[in-house]
């Protein structure tokens, strides 16, 4: 009797349990990994994020295919965009995308051909020349110092062989990437586009890891890219002390902002306050804040959009026309320098501020 007793209270207890279980709310989704905090869907893509009737369309290119020298034997996917408006005869502006197959669904969450079309059917950006880059392939070429470099760094931090080549070229502070685009990428893309080489007149963005390898390429050669666009940049120790030959990391450039020497540079930083916080890397809200000060501080001409996204691009996204026209705005196709300096309005605003908004008082 006692044993018939415990049998069916132990049933009880498991249905009970079984129910309280089918009662809880399932946990919410984190759109940017598991380690982003829970925020809202992201924003609807309006406006001149659209396609719109009778705006003149460019020609976008079939998929190419570059090998490099500098990343010993590294393939790289490219695609080049060539707005409607182009004309040989005249130089064009130029701007470089990070990731660049993210961007060229005109459906799809960042439909970067839109934007540009109707910017420059607005006279709000100039004619330029648009080249999508993704990262590179280093599987092709074993042995090669890249290649053990990259297997090394993947199996240190159990990340796949492309996504390791990916972190070796966007994450590193070095100029080795902007080597890649200046001597191999861009120089193959000038052998059919007639492209402007002044800074003034070539911009560069990314998100994530191709946010940071943006400001990096921008901060290395500043006299080929003062314009500059990050999304969720990973200003964190990606690739702190994994080469031997490169003294920093990317949580040092709020630092290097502050210490090092002022470069003539625009730059749009944008994040969100649920952006990861990674036990292995560090906090990206906080990096991007601290990326804001330092530039504010040090008299950058930047904006600071931060709002409650997670480490996904809708924010950066939705707000892409406006960055866009702020980036180039004032360009004058007659010149070929410009002396960047804060707005006055931002001067005046005070720093960033922090505050912790997810516990208890």
């Amino acid at each position: 009797m006692r044993i018939t007793r415990v049998l069916l209270l132990s049933v009880l207890l498991a249905m009970s349990l079984g129910l309280m279980a089918q009662q809880q709310p399932a946990a919410a989704p984190r759109p940017g990994g598991p380690y982003s905090g829970v925020a809202p869907a992201a924003p609807a893509l309006t406006g001149d994020m659209l396609q719109k009737p009778g705006v003149p369309e460019g020609k976008l290119s079939e998929k190419l295919t570059l090998k490099s020298q500098i990343y010993d034997g590294m393939v790289s996917d490219y695609w080049i965009y060539v707005p409607a408006q182009y004309d040989a005869k005249k130089p064009a502006a130029v701007m470089v995308f990070q990731d660049g197959e993210g961007y060229l669904n005109r459906k799809g969450g960042r439909p970067a051909l839109n934007v540009i079309d109707n910017l420059i059917a607005q006279g709000k950006i100039p004619v330029m020349i648009a080249v999508f880059t993704n990262p590179g392939d280093i599987s092709g070429s074993p042995g090669t110092p890249t290649y053990k470099f990259v297997e090394a760094y993947g199996k240190k931090w159990d990340r796949t062989l492309k996504d390791s080549m990916r972190s070796t070229e966007y994450d590193t502070v070095s100029d080795r990437y902007a080597r890649f685009l200046h001597d191999e990428l861009l120089a193959q893309v000038a052998k059919s586009y007639n492209l402007r080489t002044d800074g003034y007149s070539r911009a560069i963005t990314g998100s994530s890891s191709g946010g940071i390898c943006s400001f990096n390429v921008a901060w290395q050669r500043p006299e080929e890219y003062s314009r500059v666009i990050s999304w969720i940049g990973s200003f964190t120790s990606i690739q702190w002390k994994e080469d031997p030959a490169v003294a920093d990391g990317g949580q040092d450039y709020p630092e290097k902002i502050l210490r090092e020497e002022h470069r003539n540079i625009r730059v749009w930083v944008q994040d969100g306050s649920n952006d990861q916080e990674n036990p292995k890397y560090g906090s990206w809200p906080l990096a991007n804040i601290r990326m804001a000060n330092a530039l504010k501080l040090k008299g950058y001409d930047f904006r600071f959009s931060f709002g409650v996204g997670p480490h996904s691009q809708g924010e950066g996204a939705a707000e892409f026309a406006e960055e866009l026209t702020w980036l180039w705005r004032g360009y004058d196709p007659a010149k070929t320098a410009e002396t960047y300096v804060q707005d006055p309005a931002e001067a005046t605003q005070p720093v960033f501020r922090v505050g912790i908004v997810n516990r208890k008082p």
